[in-house]
């Protein structure tokens, strides 16, 4: 049974006239491709998915875009596919335009195929270390007075360290620096971080 969104009714109805009819074969095609395609929105736009995206469709002001998620590793017979990075999206600006549904559904099933023989994968953001400031001499000293806020600080990320450092080094007068150095060792000694009150 085809798994429809409601979301995407909602998303055709609102589209331009000369959107909807393309819109709706779309979609129907897709669901002719795989019976277990499930629909979703993502970005604004509807996507299509089974083991990861497959591809999407989007109404703008004078086309519909057809776009598959792997593209770059599809080959495109028919030279429908649009040039450039990403989704290489296909562009249709009446119902005329669109292919037949035989060449549709080619694609589609080509593009179901890549997600079959190898899922999708998430792309992983690569985390940048975090760059901490060096410790100002009047909190190290301050720290140093606390044996236990010092021994706290040092087994603190290095996110959280550089929260406070950034949050003492960031006073304009000398009476804020002071006031914030106390606060901090106090907070620290109790294995607290900077923004505690938002996180707990």
């Amino acid at each position: 049974m085809a798994r429809h969104d409601s979301r995407v009714d909602t998303y055709i109805d609102k589209s331009a006239p000369f959107a909807q009819p393309i819109l709706k074969k779309l979609r129907a095609a897709w669901h002719k491709a795989s019976p277990d395609i499930e629909e979703t929105i993502k970005w604004g736009v509807p996507y299509f998915q089974k083991n990861g995206l497959v591809g999407g469709m989007a109404a703008f002001k004078v086309h519909v875009s057809l776009g598959f998620w792997r593209a770059k590793q599809m080959s495109d017979p028919e030279g429908i596919l649009g040039e450039g990075s990403g989704m290489c999206a296909a562009k249709f600006s009446s119902i005329d335009e669109l292919p037949s549904e035989k060449v549709l559904l080619s694609y589609m099933r080509a593009a179901l195929a890549l997600n079959d023989s190898e899922p999708a994968q998430k792309k992983k953001r690569e985390s940048k270390p975090v760059k901490v400031p060096e410790m100002p001499a009047d909190f190290q000293k301050a720290l140093q007075k606390k044996r236990k806020a010092l021994a706290v600080f040092e087994k603190f990320s290095p996110s959280r360290r550089k929260e406070y450092l950034e949050w003492v080094m960031q006073a304009k007068q000398p009476a804020t620096r002071k006031r914030r150095i106390a606060q901090a060792v106090e907070w620290i000694a109790e294995g607290k971080p900077r923004h505690w009150k938002y996180t707990s």
